[in-house]
């Protein structure tokens, strides 16, 4: 295992020379390895910030020499208002007022620490693209920094630092030997990015490129270009996580872009989805994405295209956690949404069969045709009335023909689902079918896709491993709805507790359910 080392405290005495005097003598006196920044603003103590906290250096507050003293040791800032100190990977950033004046400065410490990707390093030496997400502060340009030296060094690849802020190879024209062997190319203007990115393949033949902070739609237009033509790319974005990636307008391209989709009827009643849908747009640029929770903690998401797929859908996005201990890689699965719920089986029949494909089939047994399908075209959803019950999805039949042995032939047959109505009225064939469709009148369309998520997961776990499961406290409408969908499954369930805690049960049919039974009677009915 490759051990952590950092550069020597001399270059950080580097950035310390840059101070005035008396603001020396407070730094020299923390420790250097746990200085992050010094912050100077005009009429205000300066401060040091550390790893844990900050400290204040001085009660005295700065003063307009203060900045120029540190401006005179560094230069002027550039467009991006950052200047460098040469040969070193520390950042000296302004801060100016209305007219330009310079009025606060951000002194912040750069260091190359050697063996900070070792969770990462099998990932890089696949040659797939890899997107680095994080808070500012986190790392990633450290990491980003050693990915091009173990790049260029350990594998032996032709890389180019596209370094637009001097943030990843250090200022000056000489590159740090952070980066090891990799070249280094710099942008003059930051809105150049995008520009230096193209050059650097066209003009340099490199294998990888690694690049900082991709901000705009040109940039990321440049990264989809680099990975088109074969070049494994390096890089990291504005965002904390996938979810703000895929939700940010100007860089969602880079994890396939997303547009909306309008599903038929009977997909978006399969996919128990609205029929206004996200979907992802395009193959991502970037192979997997690296979301950086801490220095020694990631969240790797392996298949950028699968988790944005899943994020879309609404379900976990899991992933794979990776944790540095001690010098060790410890790998931790994120589960996922669970696999798809079996076919329910029918009230009357053994087992149903798949789910149909197109709009579902129903069939009336003794039920009104004329008022099913008055319900019908109030629900607006996507059916077809059929004249054979052998060519039935679904039988809506009266109760008063519920055990017809014809029926029961063909159902034992076709293992359609069979639906009973108490009586031939619209109100009551309304509320057997809003029960089928899982229509909840009244409730937010996505508190039902909640609830019905939760219960087929619910049921996916009874079903699999024979235990019972608790679902969270609904309102009495969606408490119901899980009710009837549990139902078809022929499972126990039992409603505990109070309002507005009330929550349905899942238990395994057969099961010893009669203690809770007891429980919910002393509390009180659904």
């Amino acid at each position: 295992m490759t051990q952590t080392r950092a550069e020597p405290d001399d270059d950080f005495l580097l950035l310390v020379a840059v101070l005035p005097a008396p603001l020396q003598e407070a730094v020299r006196g923390l420790s250097p390895g746990e200085v992050l920044e010094v912050v100077m603003d005009l009429g205000r103590p300066p401060e040091a910030r550390l790893v844990q906290g900050s400290v204040r250096l001085r009660e005295e507050p700065v003063a307009q020499a203060d900045l120029e003293h540190v401006l005179a040791q560094v230069g002027p800032p550039g467009e991006d208002n950052r200047a460098g100190i040469e040969r070193t990977l520390h950042r000296v950033s302004a801060i100016r007022n209305r007219k330009g004046r310079v009025v606060g400065l951000t002194l912040r410490v750069g260091r190359a620490v050697f063996g900070t990707i070792d969770m990462l390093k099998d990932l890089i030496a696949t040659g797939r693209n890899v997107l680095l997400l994080g808070r500012p502060g986190v790392g990633k340009t450290t990491k980003l920094r050693e990915v091009a030296r173990v790049l260029a060094d350990d594998l032996r690849k032709r890389v180019m630092v596209v370094d637009t802020s001097n943030e990843i190879g250090g200022d000056g024209d000489i590159p740090h030997p952070g980066i090891g062997h990799a070249r280094r190319m710099q942008v003059s203007r930051p809105d150049r990015q995008h520009d230096v990115m193209i050059e650097a393949v066209e003009n340099h033949m490199p294998e990888a490129i690694i690049v900082d902070e991709i901000g705009t739609s040109a940039e990321a237009t440049a990264a989809r270009t680099i990975a088109e033509r074969g070049v494994q790319l390096v890089a990291t974005a504005h965002g904390n996580t996938l979810e703000n990636l895929v939700l940010n307008p100007t860089l969602s391209d880079l994890v396939g872009g997303v547009h909306t989709v309008t599903l038929s009827d009977e997909e978006a009643r399969r996919r128990n989805t609205q029929k206004t849908v996200s979907e992802r747009k395009a193959p991502p640029t970037f192979d997997l994405v690296v979301q950086m929770v801490g220095r020694d903690e990631v969240l790797v998401h392996l298949d950028t295209a699968e988790a944005v797929d899943r994020l879309l859908a609404g379900s976990e996005v899991g992933g794979e956690r990776r944790l540095l201990a001690g010098g060790e890689v410890r790998v931790e699965a994120v589960p996922h949404a669970g696999a798809p719920l079996p076919p329910p089986r029918s009230k009357v029949g053994p087992a149903a069969p798949a789910a149909p494909q197109g709009p579902m089939r129903l069939f009336a047994h003794g039920v009104s045709r004329d008022l099913m399908d008055r319900v019908l075209r109030e629900l607006k959803v996507e059916t077809r009335v059929v004249g054979r019950l052998e060519s039935a999805d679904l039988i809506l039949t009266l109760r008063s023909r519920a055990n017809d042995p014809k029926m029961r032939r063909v159902v034992e047959r076709t293992g359609a689902r069979v639906e009973v109505v108490k009586r031939n009225s619209s109100a009551e064939i309304r509320r057997v079918l809003r029960g089928v469709f899982m229509l909840v009148e009244g409730v937010d369309e996505e508190q039902v896709r909640e609830a019905v998520a939760e219960a087929e997961h619910a049921i996916q776990r009874v079903l699999n491993e024979g235990v019972s499961v608790p679902l969270a406290p609904r309102p009495p409408r969606l408490r119901k709805l899980q009710h009837r969908l549990v139902s078809r499954y022929h499972l126990e369930t039992v409603s505990l507790g109070s309002e507005p805690l009330r929550h349905l049960v899942l238990y395994p049919l057969g099961a010893e359910v009669e203690a809770a039974f007891h429980e919910s009677e002393a509390e009180g009915t659904a």
